[in-house]
């Protein structure tokens, strides 16, 4: 019986904003960082070569005493990657806490 060789194929990730790479061989990933370009943000990587810019956009609304991802000082409420074919948004939803008296 002969063996049969598998493919895997590679997958190589960047990110726009810091010198952070990545390499995948799972066809569904799709890797995040903490990213040194958007002050610590939980950002994607995109595939390599993609002309793209990734951005984090503040909240407009009312914190409240929600714990909400800040950027400079600023509460953020999406990370959106915009190419040239169209656009994703990773929403970062305010986590609520419960004071028990």
């Amino acid at each position: 019986m002969n063996a049969i060789p598998l493919l895997v194929r590679e997958q190589f990730w960047e990110c726009p904003n810091c010198p952070q790479v990545d390499k995948t061989t799972d066809p569904r990933a799709n890797p995040f960082h903490r990213c040194r370009g958007l002050a610590g943000l939980t950002a994607p990587l995109v595939p390599a070569g993609t002309s793209c810019k990734v951005t984090a956009h503040e909240r407009e609304d009312f914190i409240a005493g929600e714990l909400v991802q800040m950027h400079h000082g600023r509460p953020i409420s999406q990370i959106r990657t915009t190419r040239d074919d169209g656009e994703d948004c990773v929403i970062l939803a305010p986590t609520a806490r419960i004071i028990a008296e």
